[in-house]
């Protein structure tokens, strides 16, 4: 058993005993009230659920942990000769509480090593998809097809102890996301690369050889570590993670409850905002004849955009009333290694006249950026162009919270989610009283 697993089981059985004396003894305290307008607009901010792996905070946003993503990235052990964090390490951090040492990522990185190995039939069932079928429901097909691997699945009908749940779901866990990103890669290279792929290094960290396979050189490599990280988790609210969740409430495998977390993500309101982001860029610079951005005329297109009943794609958030602190990592990447970019000039003279106008057209809540607003102008940067796939890159991340989160769900014996459902007329009723 490796470290970070020996350090798990002793995490659970230290919290267990919190989750019980919360329902034993507080189980009848109301912590929140319940509008209408919640009923009616998705449940939406209504506290019914629990998760210590990260929180959104409307000024300081994602805390990963405790953590802010800036003392995420500083604190958290670096890849070898790179600027970024590993995912490995981000793991560690959610499954444990703990930053963990350089010996610790290692080990990590080990195991990953070893589960990262992809199953032929996989691969024939990727090949078997027609090639313009779009890459997100091949990358949830390719999961979903590998439960019949599922360790969990096998111990579940042994007879396995209902307090044990999480082990298996643990070997699981870091069995699909191992596998991610080479799934990923080769779903690329069958669409957009005449099927060249590259095999995996097994010498790299994960997103260290998800660049490796992807063919793209440094500094892609951060890249992508900055883009799995930032995606990885966002409260277990969002619908992508929530889906996630409810599957596996009923005892589903992780490559099944992965998989309906990443076909939730593939919705147009959830995923694919960042492509919408770039598309709207490319309008912007098209109209400005691709020349160097002038603030008087992207200032006169935004209005546009707004009087034309449109709002302007990666600013606002649900939740958030700052700018997203996943925007500025990427900013400050950004002006490091490609300030002379034609489409991050305009992006970075967006942040400075967006905001403004925003305020002034009075409609949005935050006029900030958020994290949709810089992503896709580094992966077109560095040559992924399709926007299609970028979502794939983004499910990538957000499987690494969601497992991590199933993990713990199993460990506290969390039971199926079941909400009660009224009537509209029982609506009607209660509102009328």
């Amino acid at each position: 058993m490796i470290l970070l697993k020996q350090k798990l089981a002793q995490k659970i059985e230290e919290w267990r005993p919190r989750i019980q004396n919360l329902n034993d003894k507080y189980g009848d305290v109301v912590v929140d009230q319940v509008k209408v307008s919640q009923i009616l607009g998705g449940m939406r901010g209504i506290k019914s659920l629990i998760t210590d792996i990260s929180y959104l905070d409307a000024n300081e946003g994602i805390r990963y942990r405790g953590y802010t993503l800036h003392d995420v990235f500083e604190k958290l052990p670096k890849a070898q000769g790179s600027e970024m964090p590993t995912v490995e390490a981000l793991l560690y951090l959610f499954l444990t509480g703990d930053i963990p040492t350089d010996e610790e990522v290692s080990e990590v990185m080990d195991e990953f090593s070893k589960r990262r190995i992809l199953p032929k039939y996989v691969y024939e069932v990727i090949d078997a998809f027609p090639p313009n079928s779009h890459p997100m429901t091949i990358f949830s097909t390719a999961i979903l097809t590998l439960s019949r691997e599922s360790f969990f699945g096998r111990k579940y009908k042994a007879g396995i102890s209902k307090k044990l749940y999480w082990d298996p779901t643990y070997e699981d866990a870091l069995n699909i996301i191992a596998k991610l990103p080479t799934i990923a890669a080769y779903i690329y290279a069958k669409l957009y690369k005449n099927n060249k792929f590259t095999p995996p290094n097994p010498d790299l960290d994960m997103a260290g050889n998800f660049a490796h396979m992807m063919g793209i050189e440094k500094p892609y490599d951060d890249v992508s570590r900055m883009h799995f990280i930032i995606h990885a988790d966002h409260e277990s609210g969002n619908l992508s993670a929530h889906a996630g969740h409810l599957v596996a409430s009923s005892l589903s495998d992780i490559y099944l409850s992965i998989s309906a977390m990443i076909n939730a993500l593939a919705g147009p309101l959830h995923g694919l905002a960042n492509q919408e982001v770039l598309r709207w860029l490319q309008a912007l610079s098209e109209e400005m004849n691709d020349e160097e951005p002038e603030e008087e005329k992207i200032k006169q297109f935004v209005w546009d955009t707004l009087n034309s009943g449109q709002v302007i794609p990666g600013y606002g958030h649900a939740v958030l009333r700052k700018t997203d602190p996943r925007y500025t990592l990427q900013r400050e990447f950004s002006l490091k290694h490609l300030p002379n970019d034609k489409l991050f000039k305009y992006t970075s003279l967006l942040y400075k006249v967006v905001p403004p106008i925003l305020q002034e057209h009075g409609k949005a809540k935050n006029p900030w950026p958020n994290v949709d607003a810089q992503s896709g102008v580094i992966q077109w940067h560095y040559g992924v162009k399709e926007y299609e796939f970028y979502t794939v890159l983004f499910g990538i991340g957000r499987a690494i919270g969601v497992a991590a989160n199933i993990i713990w769900d199993r460990a506290l014996m969390f039971p199926i989610e079941r909400p009660k459902s009224i009537t509209t007329k029982m609506l009607e009723d209660m509102v009328k009283k």
